[in-house]
């Protein structure tokens, strides 16, 4: 199986060209005003367009007002939703795109798997390091151990990974997918090619090897 690949927390349009020649499966726009990575939709409707084919753009949000979230789709027309805070499956499913769930693994209590179901009708479960409700990005990575043998979904792993640990991620926990952002970064939102290319190649190899 091969491994996908989102970069998230992409802010301009040479990062999102950069990601797609090296053949991610998708980016992720921050609509987290909060973030350092917050990106205007205004702004991000002037290029997005841009991005190839095939290569799926993902907008991340965190207990947004549905309105937010609305106007954001307005302006421009995402591939796919995250909703990274403690949104219910009908506020995902309330603005009739694919989501993605995310679960924050730094605090006690998360039911991966109680999760999993009731978000249904999600296209993935990712799980981050930060606590339940809180932002990611941060770059810290959680106890891999804690991660359920049972999958009622595609798996989604992040959390502090980089081109040092990807590939022992990839062979230990074989996620459907894994989401960099500060990983590959030289400053906040902006992405290193270098670092990018590495963690690629980490991944690649990874999966040959498996």
């Amino acid at each position: 199986m091969r491994t996908r690949v989102k970069i998230c927390g992409i802010t301009r349009l040479d990062d999102a060209l950069q990601a797609a020649e090296l053949g991610v499966d998708a980016i992720g726009l921050v609509f987290y005003p909060k973030s350092p990575r917050y990106l205007a939709a205004t702004t991000a409707a002037q290029w997005i367009h841009r991005v190839p084919a095939f290569v799926t753009v993902v907008g991340l949000f965190l207990n947004a007002d549905p309105a937010f979230v609305d106007d954001v789709l307005a302006e421009i027309d995402l591939d796919m939703l995250q909703f990274h805070g403690v949104e219910t499956p009908a506020d995902c499913q309330r603005h009739q795109r694919p989501y993605i769930k995310a679960l924050g693994m730094g605090g006690a209590g998360t039911d991966v798997l109680a999760q999993a179901r009731s978000h249904a009708h999600a296209r993935g479960m990712l799980l981050d390091s930060h606590a339940p409700g809180e932002a990611g990005g941060r770059g810290l990575r959680f106890a891999w151990a804690e991660i359920p043998t049972e999958r009622p979904l595609p798996l989604i792993l992040a959390g502090g990974l980089d081109a040092t640990n990807v590939a022992d991620a990839v062979r230990q926990v074989r996620p459907w997918a894994v989401d960099v952002s500060s990983g590959v970064e030289c400053a906040p939102g902006i992405k290193d090619p270098q670092r990018m290319r590495e963690f690629m190649e980490r991944i690649r190899r990874a999966d040959a090897e498996a």
